[in-house]
Parts: structure tokens; C-alpha cells; sequence
């Protein structure tokens, strides 16, 4: 199993294809496995990346709270992204992966050729809804906690919990060309999706029929020929 010793931890990853790069990140509480989906097709003309955030799947896990946070997941993916040779790639991200990506991007403009985001939001701007969603990250880290699952736990509370206006506040500022696909029967992000697509310039926005918060594995086939017909798109060496 490949490894790479990156920001003090070990990251689980898979590269499969050739072409340019373009690095998978999966959501919350899910791994590499999520992107099965996608690999055939995107692998035929890419360098698909894939890996194990920090507290997740075949990544170390690190038993301190002060080892997570959002800065420190961003800064995973910089390092393991030098570590492959990668200076520039086009970042995917579902869910929690789609707003890790787009940190990432604030962080590192320059290393970033495109964005597709699945299944994602921007963060909270209302105080209020922040702190709502951080008490229901609580109860999930309290629940990950009985099971000895600490990992997870700290994920929920210093990385899942602190989704700020940061995002937000920023995503008129992306300046690079930016997918937004959310399944039609993902009622959590139907909306986020909307107003982030409204509000990244240029950016392009499919609703995938049939398909819940996990798009890219409900209706595969269509969230395959969107990706490909983005990337087909995007002026890429090698693509």
C-alpha cells in the first residue's frame, strides 16, 4: 500500500493513469474506495490521485486534537501533492473534500488548474447556523468516540465543526474554471450548490438526476461524462 510521510503523518494514496494530474478528495467518514466510480474513465486520459485524509481509511490517525484542523488537512494535501511531483492539478471534492478543496485553493492559487466540487458547501456566514452544525459535529464525535474511533472524533470537531465564512467570504475571488455538481435528492446542498455556482465566476452547475449526497456513485454514468467533458474542456498540458 502506498504511503507518503507528509506534515508529520502517513497519507494512504493511489495514482492510476497517465496524463494530468487531477487529485480526488473524499468526504467525511469515507476513503479512497468512494472514487471507485470514477477510476476507469477518468484514469483512461489522467493521472487520477486519490487518498486517505488524516484520520480516515488507511491514514494514520493521530490520537491529539491538536494534530486536525482545517489549515493542517490543506497543508496534507500540499505536501503529498510535492511529495508526488504534482505542481499543478486539477482539485475534486466531495462533500467536506469539495470545502477542503477550496481552502486549498485560497492557500495555494497557483498550484490549482480547475475545481469540481460534488455534493459540497461553502461554510456558514450566519453565526448562528454555524454553531448549530458545530453541536450536531459534537454529537457525531461523541458517538465516533464510543466506538474508539478517535480519529474520526477529532475530524468532526477541529476540521468538520469549523467550516467558517472563510470559504464563503472567498469564492467570488476563484479565478479558475469550476464545476458544481449536486445530486437532485441531496436536500442539504441543493441550495449551497446554487449559490456557490451563482457566486464563483463562470462557474458551471449540473444537477445529477437520481442521485443522493454520494452523486458520483448514485448515477456514476453521468457524473463521468460531466467531469470529462469539464476537464476536455480546460486548456491542460497533456490532457
Amino acid at each position: 500500500m502506498p504511503k507518503a510521510k507528509v506534515n508529520g503523518i502517513e497519507l494512504y494514496y493511489e495514482v492510476q493513469g497517465r496524463g494530468y494530474p487531477v487529485v480526488f478528495m473524499h468526504g467525511f467518514t469515507y476513503t479512497v474506495d468512494m472514487w471507485q466510480p470514477q477510476v476507469e474513465a477518468v484514469s483512461r486520459g489522467y493521472q487520477m490521485v486519490a487518498y486517505d485524509a488524516r484520520g480516515h481509511g488507511r491514514s494514520e490517525s493521530p490520537p491529539s486534537p491538536e494534530q486536525y484542523s482545517s489549515d493542517i488537512v490543506v497543508e496534507d494535501l500540499h505536501q503529498l501533492m510535492a511529495a508526488l511531483g504534482i505542481s499543478k492539478a486539477v482539485l475534486a471534492g466531495h462533500s467536506n473534500g469539495g470545502y477542503q478543496a477550496m481552502r486549498f485553493y485560497s492557500r495555494y492559487p497557483q498550484m490549482v488548474a480547475a475545481l469540481i466540487l460534488i455534493d459540497s458547501g461553502p461554510g456558514y456566514r450566519n453565526p448562528a447556523h454555524m454553531e448549530e452544525w458545530n453541536q450536531q459535529q459534537e454529537g457525531l464525535a461523541k458517538r465516533y468516540e464510543s466506538r474508539g474511533d478517535i480519529g474520526l472524533a477529532n475530524m468532526a470537531r477541529r476540521v468538520i465543526a469549523q467550516h467558517d465564512s472563510s470559504v464563503i467570504e472567498s469564492l467570488g475571488e476563484i479565478k479558475v474554471p469550476t464545476l458544481v455538481l449536486v445530486g437532485d435528492g441531496d436536500q442539504a446542498f441543493l441550495q449551497a450548490a446554487e449559490y456557490m455556482a451563482g457566486t464563483i465566476p463562470g462557474a458551471e452547475h449540473m444537477v445529477v438526476p437520481g442521485a443522493g449526497h454520494n452523486a458520483n456513485q448514485d448515477n456514476a454514468g453521468f457524473v463521468n461524462k460531466a467531469i470529462l467533458d469539464f476537464l476536455g474542456k480546460l486548456d491542460l498540458p497533456g490532457g
